[in-house]
Parts: structure tokens; sequence; C-alpha cells
């Protein structure tokens, strides 16, 4: 038997925009360009032909005017292209193609392939976080963004700015602009959906503000790198606390009245939220065998708690499905606008509309149970199983659902959550050797990146970097993040002695690696004076330093 027709449908908005597939961040990014250009709308192109590297090649070459000597070297300008300028799906093997240009300025979107270009709704979830985030942050990161990526461009002509400083790899990208002759927003509605954790969104905003201070100090196509990785990071943090707050609301009919946008109490840091998030993170000590444990452990931790989330997020689809029906029946309507809040819907697990409820669920199960029997008389053994658990009409059609999807679900998330957490890369959060276990693992990239904003504090209004101490530096890590590389979560304490020798050797591999990127030198063994040191020195808006470190 196959789920057919919206029995078959598992992405649900109002939790999430992901559809849960293999996400590339590039593409991510080129198809963000367009709803920040937009307001959160989309873009239509124009149908036509598969772009090539050839293609993009040919235009270099035809035109004599762009760059001189181009046309002597075909061979090296399409490795250029290949190598440096184009995203590429199967990169290297059959069937190579262009997906689009890499994402270094915001109208690179107008040249992608869409047929390879998918994000997968990656882009809506993180602009609607984005656009929610509070205390001003919301507005001020779009704005922001806006005015990096779209640098040298005006809105008002469509033009651009000749004399705006750009690196040459994004002044050979906007070349091509003029091919686009139609470029409009979509004419749809978007999908306006609070984020579930506002406070992380919070983070978010502020953590691409803070990058951004950098933004005349470090070159661009860093970056736009570091862009890339901060928002995976807390795309992959974001994702893993709904792993645990959507089920826990489902199973308490509600979501947690300090989850609402106005009492959510994360402000800096995640101290005071009552569903944070810890994981141990392995430095990478080859001689800490009890650490490398503890860091699979908390992955396993993780990761278990993908069926129960598809289990939950099927429930709230399937209520969704019957606010909406009850809506157009005019039995119900939402508090407040045209649609129903998370909470309303999960409310509808009881309460006054309970009867409804069970008899909407009865005629969806009967067309379930009536169309896996319609060419056979014998009842599905996944169907009896769950008719036999004597549940009533709802709970069973969620647990049919679960018996032909579920395996499929979680196998998915499961590609989801490894592709956002950049599983086995340099700038990622999760390794996985072949045939071992998954575990938390900070990356050189993502450590280099985290320092960056780490060092930054607010004066008047603007940026400015500091020297912090160790110790501050792991708290920040662990009260903003989550990441525990010297201590494990408050509600562990009492760790034995293994956990706490595997937790100093943790920390000492954590200063190795700090000297190994250039950001800390002990000069005591006065714990004072071990200090990180900024590798741009910002002293006031605009204004920066070099220590003479590579970014």
């Amino acid at each position: 038997m196959s789920i057919k027709g919206r029995d078959k449908e598992f992405r649900c908005t109002k939790v999430s925009f992901l559809e849960f597939k293999h996400m590339d961040m590039d593409r991510l990014l080129t198809m963000l360009f367009p709803r920040l250009k937009f307001d959160g709308h989309g873009n239509r192109l124009l149908r036509r032909k598969l772009l090539t590297i050839k293609d993009f090649r040919d235009e270099f070459i035809d035109k004599k005017d762009w760059f001189e000597g181009f046309q002597d070297h075909p061979d090296i300008v399409y490795k250029w292209l290949e190598t440096d300028l184009l995203d590429l799906v199967n990169r290297g093997k059959d069937g190579q193609a262009v997906a689009a240009p890499r994402p270094l300025h915001g109208n690179t979107y107008k040249f992608r392939n869409t047929k390879f270009a998918r994000d997968f709704s990656g882009s809506e979830q993180v602009y609607w976080m984005l656009y929610y985030a509070r205390h001003g942050k919301g507005q001020a990161v779009r704005d922001a963004l806006k005015r990096f990526f779209f640098h040298g461009y005006d809105f008002l002509t469509d033009k651009y700015d000749q004399n705006a400083v750009l690196d040459v790899e994004t002044q050979a990208l906007l070349r091509l602009d003029h091919q686009v002759e139609r470029d409009t927003k979509d004419s749809r509605d978007p999908d306006r959906q609070p984020p579930v954790c506002i406070g992380r969104t919070d983070i978010f905003a502020d953590d691409i503000l803070r990058l951004l201070a950098y933004e005349n100090h470090i070159p661009r196509s860093v970056l736009v790198e570091y862009l890339k990785t901060l928002i995976a990071f807390h795309l992959s943090l974001y994702h893993m606390e709904l792993l645990e707050l959507i089920p826990g609301f489902v199973k308490h009919e509600g979501c947690n009245a300090q989850c609402d946008r106005q009492t959510c109490p994360i402000k800096e840091n995640l101290k005071e939220c009552p569903y944070r998030h810890f994981f141990v993170t392995d430095m990478g000590s080859p001689d800490n065998a009890h650490l490398t444990a503890m860091a699979e452990q908390s992955a396993e931790k993780v990761y278990r708690k993908i069926p129960a989330f598809v289990a939950a997020n099927y429930k709230i689809k399937k209520l969704d499905e019957l606010a909406e029906y009850l809506q157009k029946t005019h039995k119900l309507s939402p508090s407040q606008g045209n649609e129903f809040s998370l909470n309303e819907i999960i409310s509808l697990s009881s309460g006054p509309h309970a009867a409804e409820k069970e008899a909407y669920f009865k005629f969806r199960l009967t067309k379930l149970v009536e169309e896996a029997t319609e060419k056979s008389e014998i009842v599905d053994p996944e169907i009896r199983s769950a008719v036999k658990m004597d549940l009533d009409d709802f709970d069973t059609f969620i647990e049919i659902l679960m018996a032909y999807r579920g395996k499929y679900h979680r196998q998915y998330i499961t590609e989801c959550l490894d592709s956002i957490l950049l599983k086995n890369k340099d700038n990622g959060l999760l390794v996985q050797p072949t045939r071992k276990k998954r575990r938390f693992v900070l990356g050189s990239k993502l450590l280099e990146l985290l320092l960056q904003l780490a060092v930054l504090t607010q004066k008047e209004n603007a940026f400015v970097t500091r020297e912090l101490q160790i110790e501050e530096l792991l708290v920040f890590l662990y009260e903003r993040y989550g990441i525990c590389i010297d201590r494990i979560p408050t509600s562990s304490q009492g760790s034995s002695i293994l956990e706490k020798r595997a937790l100093r050797l943790n920390l000492e591999a954590f200063k190795r690696r700090l000297r190994d990127i250039g950001f800390y030198e002990d000069l005591s063994d006065a714990y004072i004076t071990q200090k990180i040191t900024p590798r741009y020195q910002i002293t006031r808006a605009g204004q920066s330093n070099s220590n003479g470190g590579q970014a």
C-alpha cells in the first residue's frame, strides 16, 4: 500500500519551512537574494535554456572590452569559472551542471538554473526567521544583508554604480546582468510564519549584524563564506531544538507560555530558556577517548529525537487540516488574523472541538482504509496492527501514516541535519568517520567564525573588538550556543573523575586549536594573562587595524 494525496503531505510551515532534504548553502543563499530584494517574495525568471560553463565562458570571451587577454586563454577562463566562480552539481562527475554562479552578489540569482538550484525552502526559513527577530533586529539585519549583497546596485534605476569597489570575481559576475531583461517578484503572497523559537532567532539576527561589522575589513569572498557557515550553524541549532520543542508541545497539548514572542526570556544567551539544548563538543584530542564517547552520546541523543518529531509534526499537520475544515464550516475562527497560531492548532487535540475532531478523522481513516483495500480484500498488516492498538481514530490515523511514511521522513531529516551541520567539513559541527558514530566536533573554520563574533561588543551603537579571557570565551560558547567544551550541562552535575579528566584534556586541545588559528598566545601560566586577541582591531564603526593574521 502507498499513501496518496494529502495524507502523504508532511511539511508544515508553522513548524518549519524546510522540506527536510539535503541542503547546499550556496543554493540557499542564492535563493535568499530575491527574498531580500522583494521583501519576502520569490521571483519569476523567463524560461530559457540551461546555462553551461561554456555559455559563461563565451560571454567573457566574446566581450573583448571586458577583460583583456581572456580571448587568448579560453581553457584557463573555463577552468577559472568551473573552479572559482560557479556552483556546480555533481562536480567532477558525470552529469556535472551549473546550479548558479557563486553567491557573491545579490543579483547572481538571475543566472541560476532552476532545475539544479533548489534550496528546499531553506531561504524561506532563513528569511522569516530574520524577519520576526525582535528589538528592531529583524529590519536591521535584512537591511544590512541587502546593503552588503547588493553593493553598488541602485534598486530604483536597476543599474550599477561604476565607481563601486568590488573584487574581480564579483565584477565579472555583474557583467552578465544585462542578459536578464525581465525580472519580477512572484505575485503570490508569501507564507509568513513566525519562528517557533523566537529567542534563537534573535541571537541569529544579532550574530549576522556582528559579522557584518567586519564588512570593510575582511575580503568580500571570505565574508560570504562566513555568512554561509553562520546561516548553516543557526539553522542546525534551531532545528535541533525543534526536535525537542515540537514533541513536547504536542504531548502537553499546547505551547509553553514562555515560548511566546512577548514572554520568551532569551536575550543574549540561553541562560533563562527552559528548553535550552547543550551538546558536548570534541576538540580533537587523539588521546581523549572518553570525551569522544561523550560527544558521540551527545549527537546520538539529538538524532534519537527524530522519530518523536516526525510523529508530532504529522499530528500538527493533520490538526492544521482539521482547523482549516472547521474554519470553512464556520465552526472555528483564528483568534487573530486569518490563520491559526501553532498553539491554537495543537490545542485542538482536546477541548470543545473533540467531537468534530473524532468525526473528521473517522472519515479520513475510513477513506485511508478503503484506498488500501480497493484492489484487494485483504487488509494491510500495518493497518491491522494499528487498529489492534485500540486507539481513537485520530491516533490510529497517525500510527498508520507513521508505519508507511515514518522511516522515509526519518531518513531525510537525518540527511538534512547532516547537511546543515556541515558534516565532515572544516566549517561544520559534526563528524562521522566511515562506519563510526556521529559526534559533535568544532571545525577550525567554524571556531574561527565564532571567535570573530565573541570578540565584538557594542559601544555607542557600533560594534568594537576587545580582548577576551579564555574563561569568558568558554562561557560565551556555552551560554549563547550550548557548546560544552570544559563543562557539561548543569543538570549533569556530579560528574565522575573520568569525565572531569576528559573535560580538562578537551580544554587543553581547545587552547591548542586557538594557537593554531592565531587567536591565542599564553605568555605565562597565570590564568588572567591567557587572552584571546582579535584578528582585526575595530575601535569604532568603519575603522580597523589588522594584526597581520589571514582571514
